[in-house]
């Protein structure tokens, strides 16, 4: 498994931005870190909840156009999928491209990446598969090195919608300047009733909680903090005028919290900003993408117009 930055560089890089986020004005954690192995396991079960719509209804939109995908001509060349995620996603087009040579799957917990490699790898052995333990939120810099094959870029989940959108655009550039020449599919979620979101995420069962919480134990764990998790409750909000759901931590007391050695201050009721999820209407998406040197290509939706696959070509 090829790694862009050694276990003692991952350590210092987490340590680094969990202390920038938290002692700025209005803290905040990238969501890039709630994926470590327990918080990888504990969203895969979240996109089997009825209350998460976003996975069933884009395997829907897969599933209906996987023959279509497969006249892509990375389809018959190397498919790089950015986050290990749902092996369902990943299976329903491997099964469609079986003209396939390679598979590169990139993902930041270098774990849960290693035993999604090892599945696809046993499932479809004539499959050449190079996991890439990194963080693609940052700069590609340079790849493994792919045979002279078209690339097909698959980046399903929304997961673009949890960047900012300038942030959004500019990982769209760095996919292009990585990759030129390739074909993306990406999943992107739109603007829906606030009750119906709010749900997704803020499950009545507790999961999405537990999910975000985990960040917490996570920093507890590596960093040798003292957070007390029954001190923070899990809150999701709907941000009307970003056109995105928001989680937060919110601090139920005032309180202390030791990360590192350093001592990081909170008031009753602050909140640490974990994630957002953009909902994008076509023209916004639309609008980013071409801010990240892309065209699309198609779009495919399901009936009730909940969520979109984007088709993408550098332009």
């Amino acid at each position: 498994m090829t790694k862009h930055a050694t276990p003692d560089e991952r350590v210092q890089i987490f340590r680094e931005d969990i202390l920038d986020g938290l002692t700025r004005a209005r803290k905040t954690i990238s969501s890039k870190w709630l994926y470590d192995d327990v918080g990888s396991h504990l969203f895969e079960a979240i996109t089997e909840l009825d209350a998460y719509y976003p996975t069933r209804t884009e395997l829907e939109i897969l599933k209906k156009n996987a023959a279509k995908y497969r006249r892509l001509p990375g389809a018959r060349g190397a498919m790089v999928e950015l986050g290990s995620g749902s092996s369902r996603k990943t299976d329903l087009l491997l099964d469609a491209f079986q003209d396939l040579s390679v598979y590169m799957p990139i993902d930041i917990s270098a774990n849960h990446l290693k035993a999604a490699a090892e599945r696809v790898r046993r499932a479809y052995p004539s499959l050449a598969v190079i996991p890439v333990a990194a963080d693609f939120t940052q700069p590609f810099g340079k790849l493994p090195l792919l045979p002279e094959l078209p690339v097909l870029v698959f980046f399903p989940g929304s997961t673009i919608g949890n960047f900012e959108t300038t942030e959004a655009a500019r990982l769209l550039r760095n996919i292009r300047e990585a990759m030129p020449g390739a074909t993306l599919i990406a999943g992107v979620d739109r603007p829906k009733a606030e009750d119906v979101l709010l749900e997704a995420y803020d499950d009545p069962a507790g999961i999405t909680a537990a999910f975000n919480q985990n960040l917490l134990q996570r920093i507890n764990r590596e960093l040798d903090a003292d957070f007390d998790l029954a001190a923070f409750t899990h809150k999701a909000v709907w941000n009307a005028p970003e056109s995105r759901v928001e989680m937060h931590l919110e601090s139920l007391k005032a309180q202390t919290v030791t990360i590192a050695g350093e001592d990081i201050s909170f008031a009753r009721g602050e909140t640490i900003h974990t994630e957002n999820s953009h909902k994008y209407s076509p023209e916004a998406f639309s609008a980013i993408a071409g801010q990240g040197g892309w065209r699309i290509l198609d779009a495919d939706t399901d009936p009730d117009g909940l969520f979109a696959v984007y088709t993408l070509q550098t332009c």
